[in-house]
């Protein structure tokens, strides 16, 4: 089974919307929402959005001289 969306009770009598993966590993939760409506308009939001969104790297770069893994395995090649 793929990955899947939990609802599940927050302060307040709120909720929250948990993602989770296929080993049942939480990736993400989300802001509380008032009802189960909300919840379930942001869960919708939170599809469109991964379906389609482009990804925006906001990482620093690495250090000068730092070498990543991948960045080794091209070098390695030329």
């Amino acid at each position: 089974m793929a990955g899947h969306f939990e609802l599940i009770d927050a302060a307040g009598g709120d909720c929250r919307v948990r993602l989770v993966d296929a080993d049942g590993i939480e990736l993400a939760l989300s802001m509380c929402f008032h009802d189960k409506d909300s919840a379930a308009r942001g869960i919708y939001s939170l599809r469109e959005i991964a379906a389609s969104g482009l990804i925006e790297d906001h990482t620093r770069p690495a250090p000068a001289g730092l070498l990543l893994p991948h960045d080794r395995e091209s070098r390695r090649r030329e």
